[in-house]
């Protein structure tokens, strides 16, 4: 038996917006739900500001945000579980996984220890083509 344990750093930031919102059509999620969400994910705007003491300070110009779920926020988990719902379909023949927002884990098990390593290998494939896609 194995496992890998992904805590995945910055994952809220990295949901495309396009993506989710496909995402979200395909669950029939239409009409006034989808515009809220839509406008949720919307027309959101960031900066970076970088203050040395309390003197120096620089801070960057407002861009638009084409990725991300809003931190904090109580729809942010919900619509990153939506974001990567389809991964457990994916991997299902060679593992099971456990998705809680953004930690993942996923279990291999095989009693031979050269199919548990083809497994391993396909599923790090299979994760990384995962990712590319999402």
């Amino acid at each position: 038996m194995g496992g890998i344990f992904c805590d995945l750093q910055k994952a809220f930031d990295c949901v495309n917006h396009d993506i989710l919102l496909e995402k979200i059509k395909y669950y029939r999620i239409t009409g006034t739900a989808y515009k809220i969400i839509q406008s949720y994910l919307g027309n959101r705007y960031q900066r970076a500001v970088i203050k040395e003491n309390n003197a120096n300070k620089l801070s960057f110009s407002w861009k638009i945000t084409k990725h991300g779920v809003p931190q904090g926020s109580v729809l942010g988990p919900l619509l990153f579980l939506i974001y990567i719902n389809d991964l457990p379909a994916s991997i299902s023949k060679i593992a099971k996984s456990i998705i809680f927002a953004d930690d993942t884990s996923i279990v291999v098990t095989n009693d031979n220890k050269v199919d548990f390593r083809q497994n391993l290998c396909r599923l790090m494939i299979e994760i990384i083509g995962f990712s590319v896609i999402v």
